[in-house]
């Protein structure tokens, strides 16, 4: 079964920083591992997915 991949833009809305990961889908849902900003922010982001 071939993986379906995406390039997952992420941008914190409290700081502004960004990050550009790679995901899969998984479970209904593009699966990344991110899990929280460098400033300890775990819930307010604005996510962007394109698959590759």
């Amino acid at each position: 079964m071939e993986q379906k991949r995406y390039l997952v833009r992420i941008r914190c809305k409290q700081c502004g920083e960004r990050f550009v990961l790679k995901g899969s889908y998984k479970k209904g849902k593009v699966d990344t591992g991110f899990k929280q900003c460098l400033c300890d922010n775990a819930t307010e982001f604005e996510v962007l997915t394109e698959k590759l």
